[in-house]
């Protein structure tokens, strides 16, 4: 086997899974080190480098790193990534003078961007600050896209949302509201430097059933429906309601139900429960509001009186289910109607585009989704890019922030006419954890402590108005629990093979026994079966070292159940082990140093 090469950026980046998880590679242990240290506005500062909106996603983010956290594998509970992010934001003092300002003279190249979600703010935070003049256009009255429109103000307080948004906007990002692009290629023609669109998937999906001209007036759209009820065009629902799907968009729509006057409220889902696509988390929080999610049911008619929706006819389904968890076959076994007075919709979103003309020069693939190359994310017009839900179909807010930055990039580097594809690349700096013999910057000590649960509003209260935060945020015990419980994963077990002994020391002392010394081999797969713990998963690395000067043996390492706790480092009599902070620097569009003449 040839030793691990850890210059290669992604291997440290990798093994801090959270990291490596987050679609806009969050720093998450640094970020948690710093509220340890009671320092929530450089924490707070840390995570907007990347994630742009920490107030936002501390909230509502999908936490695509937690279910990769490290610590899952030590008691099967995820640091709380996510809750630990509005910890910084809620308790950081004002940083307005600390973010990035509006240069005094711009560089006169105009970036139009269609659409006021998060993947559109986001390009302009990049833009703004290197001189380009922004200009988001928006059709609602007021911004943020999905994150005002579908994200209730229970789980959203728009105090929270304008407060990030205004960030940017004070960056000199022009903004005009009420403000729909009908044509393309008109907005072509006005001259921009470069087109973003950041548009999302404003489309729900229908369902085309017997009975659904009929019960019309009763069948809503779901996040249509949602919009209308933050912008306060819908202030009431019926008694009983059903909410067909079981995706997040679902959960928001039946917990808003429930707050707009409903008594019963049921989400209707055809496949069992480990199928769903609605966050765990959400899920509980809909049943913690005594919502009923019953699964098994596929939709087969809505039922009418007089022209008026009264029910909903559903076939009983029944699966079975291999080994891997994937259907390998269904049947329907029966039939239930039941009744309702509106029924909401929440089976998806589309892509719609009616605005963008056959001949303005932009290919639509599959869905008529946009053809756009994955690493620029330009289209395939010159000069026009996409990015977030409109580019590659609904995904999150986290994705989209990431499409934001990759396409600030291009934008960069399209207007100073520069190889769109010759980006900066990953750098990692290993910078030493050691403070004396046995002391290190961070906290190695090993916690048993649970996961802090959320406190959350009581049910008697919650109802009273629409936006009543349901989360009441971390209190000053758990936050101090809290952080300790992560691992420090960025802080790394840094192997030197020339120093070494072969003494055991490391080996005995490893609390998880993840070290071992032993004969090279001709495969990864040979030496993984000498780990002591073998069924760590092929894509969590494995280190390898150079040949070590004694035997000619080799030190490997399990990254999958290392606790980065420094025992090793300490224990070693010849400091072969040492621990090292790996910082992984992401390049954004303000690192494209390259510049024409």
């Amino acid at each position: 086997m040839k030793p691990t090469n850890t210059s290669n950026p992604d291997y440290f980046h990798k093994v801090v899974d959270c990291q490596w998880a987050c679609p806009a590679h969050t720093p998450v242990p640094a970020y948690i080190r710093l509220i340890a240290q009671g320092r929530y506005s450089d924490a707070y500062l840390l995570n907007r480098d990347s994630n742009v909106f920490p107030g936002i996603l501390g909230r509502v983010c999908d936490r695509p790193c937690e279910p990769a956290c490290r610590r899952t594998r030590v008691d099967g509970e995820p640091v709380a990534i996510c809750r630990l992010k509005r910890v910084a934001a809620d308790h950081r003092d004002d940083v307005t003078s600390r973010l990035p300002q509006k240069p005094e003279q711009t560089n006169g190249k105009r970036i139009a961007l269609i659409g006021g979600g998060p993947a559109s703010f986001t390009v302009a935070n990049d833009l703004a600050p290197l001189g380009y003049e922004c200009t988001i256009f928006e059709k609602l009255s007021e911004p943020g896209g999905l994150m005002r429109a579908n994200i209730p103000a229970f789980r959203l307080p728009e105090k929270v949302l304008n407060e990030e948004l205004q960030y940017i906007l004070d960056m000199g990002v022009e903004l005009k509201l009420n403000s729909p692009v009908s044509s393309m290629k008109a907005l072509l023609d006005d001259g921009w430097d470069a087109v973003f669109v950041g548009t999302g998937a404003p489309k729900g999906k229908d369902l085309n059933l017997p009975g659904r001209e009929d019960a019309d007036a009763n069948i809503h759209i779901g996040i249509d429906w949602l919009e209308s009820v933050a912008f306060e065009h819908i202030d009431a629902i019926g008694k009983n309601v059903l909410i067909i799907g079981v995706g997040n968009t679902a959960m928001d729509c039946c917990r808003t139900s429930i707050r707009l006057g409903a008594d019963n409220v049921k989400v209707m889902a055809r496949k069992p429960r480990n199928f769903f696509k609605a966050s765990e988390w959400e899920l509980e929080d809909a049943e913690e509001e005594n919502i009923q999610i019953v699964v098994n049911h596929s939709p087969k008619a809505f039922v009418t009186e007089n022209g008026k929706l009264v029910g909903m006819t559903f076939e009983l389904m029944e699966y079975d289910v291999d080994d891997k968890g994937e259907i390998t076959g269904q049947r329907v076994i029966g039939e239930e109607t039941l009744p309702c007075d509106d029924v909401i919709l929440a089976i998806g979103q589309e892509n719609a585009f009616p605005w963008i003309e056959k001949d303005a020069g932009i290919e639509f693939g599959k869905w008529d989704v946009p053809v756009v190359d994955e690493q620029t994310f330009e289209s395939t017009r010159k000069g026009v890019f996409f990015g977030g839900d409109s580019a590659f179909g609904p995904k999150n807010i986290i994705w989209a922030v990431e499409h934001g930055h990759q396409a600030a990039i291009s934008i960069h580097r399209h207007c100073q006419g520069l190889d769109l594809r010759d980006r900066a690349p990953r750098e990692v700096e290993l910078q030493s954890a050691k403070m004396g013999m046995f002391e290190w910057r961070y906290s190695n000590a090993f916690t048993a402590a649970e996961r802090r649960e959320m406190e959350h509003v009581a049910l008697v209260d919650r109802f009273q108005r629409l936006n009543i935060e349901v989360e009441l945020g971390f209190n000053a015990e758990q936050i101090a629990v809290e952080v300790q419980r992560c691992l420090n994963c960025d802080v790394q077990t840094v192997f030197e093979a020339p120093l070494c002994e072969e003494c055991d020391a490391c080996i005995d002392v490893c609390p998880v026994e993840c070290l071992s010394i032993t004969p090279d081999a001709d495969s990864e797969a040979e030496l993984r079966a000498s780990l002591t713990q073998p069924e760590a998963p092929e894509e969590q690395s494995l280190y390898v070292s150079s040949p070590l000067p004694l035997t000619g043996r080799v030190m490997i390492k399990d990254e999958n159940v290392c606790l980065h706790c420094g025992l090793c480092a300490e224990r070693c009599p010849t400091s072969a082990w040492d621990m090292k902070e790996g910082v992984i620097k992401i390049p954004h569009a303000d690192d494209q140093v390259e510049t024409v003449a």
